[in-house]
C-alpha cells in the first residue's frame, strides 16, 4: 500500500457491527468485538487496545450516571399516571389519528436534531411514556379497544419514527461527530470538504427521508382501518355460523 492511498482496512469494523446485528447477537459483545477489530486492523498492538478501551472507560465513567438519572424520574412519572395522562389528552383530539400524530413528531424531531438538539426526544424519554400512548390512544379513540398484535405494532412504529427523524435529521447539524468524521478522513485522503457543505448534502437526503416514512405512516392509517373493521366483523360472521348450524 503506497503512502497517498489512505489505510481503509480499520473499516472492517463497520462489516464486523453489520454481520453481528444481522445474526443478532448481544449488541455489547457486537460493539466490544467491533473496537477490537477495528483497532487490530489500524496497526494497534494488544496493549494499545487495552490503554485505548481503559482510557475511553475513564473519560466516560459518569455516563450511567446521566443515563440513569432521568430514567429513574420517568419511572416516577409513568407511576404518577404520565402514559394515562397522555392517553386521555390526545384522546380529545377527534382528528388525531397515529399516523398524523407520528408525522408530527417525525418532523419535529428531524429539525430539533437538525439544530443539534438531539437529547429532546429517544425511547426512554420519549417514545415509551409519550409518543407510544399518545398512538394508541388516538387510535383507541377511534376504533376502541386495540388487540395486542396492534398495540405492539403502533409501539414498533413509533420507535422507528423516532430513529428515523434522528438519524437523518442530525447529520444536517454541521458539529455532528459523523460530519467531523467524514471531513477528516477525507482531508487526510487528499479531498478538502468543508464540514458545512457536506452538512448541505444532508438536507436533501433528510427530506426524501420525511416524505418515505410519512407516507409508511399514512399507509398505516389505512391497515389500521381495515384491520379493525375486520375484527368489528368477525362477531357478525361467527354470529351468522352459529344461526346456520342451528
Amino acid at each position: 500500500m503506497t503512502p497517498d492511498i489512505p489505510h481503509l482496512w480499520p473499516l472492517i469494523g463497520v462489516a464486523v457491527i453489520i454481520a453481528g446485528f444481522i445474526l443478532r447477537f448481544n449488541p455489547m459483545l457486537v460493539v466490544i468485538v467491533t473496537a477490537i477489530v477495528t483497532a487490530a486492523a489500524a496497526g494497534f498492538g494488544p496493549m494499545a487496545i487495552l490503554t485505548a478501551i481503559g482510557t475511553g472507560f475513564i473519560k466516560t465513567r459518569n455516563l450511567p450516571l446521566i443515563i440513569l438519572l432521568p430514567l429513574a424520574v420517568i419511572g416516577l412519572l409513568e407511576r404518577h399516571g404520565l402514559r394515562q395522562h397522555a392517553q386521555n389528552w390526545i384522546g380529545r383530539i377527534k382528528s388525531a389519528t397515529a399516523g398524523r400524530l407520528l408525522i408530527v413528531y417525525l418532523a419535529a424531531r428531524e429539525l430539533t436534531a437538525a439544530v443539534g438538539l438531539t437529547s429532546l426526544g429517544g425511547h426512554p424519554q420519549m417514545v415509551r411514556p409519550l409518543l407510544a400512548p399518545m398512538a394508541e390512544g388516538a387510535t383507541e379513540t377511534r376504533y376502541g379497544k386495540l388487540p395486542d398484535r396492534l398495540r405492539h405494532k403502533l409501539r414498533a412504529y413509533a420507535a422507528a419514527t423516532d430513529n428515523v427523524g434522528l438519524f437523518f435529521g442530525e447529520d444536517i447539524f454541521v458539529a455532528f461527530g459523523a460530519i467531523v468524521l467524514m471531513s477528516t478522513f477525507l482531508h487526510e485522503a487528499g479531498i478538502d470538504v468543508e464540514p458545512l457543505h457536506i452538512a448541505m448534502w444532508g438536507i436533501p437526503t433528510a427530506i426524501a427521508a420525511f416524505v418515505i416514512h410519512s407516507w409508511r405512516l399514512r399507509r398505516l392509517d389505512q391497515s389500521i382501518a381495515r384491520e379493525m373493521q375486520g375484527v368489528k366483523d368477525e362477531p357478525s360472521v361467527s354470529a351468522v355460523a352459529a344461526q346456520e348450524g342451528r
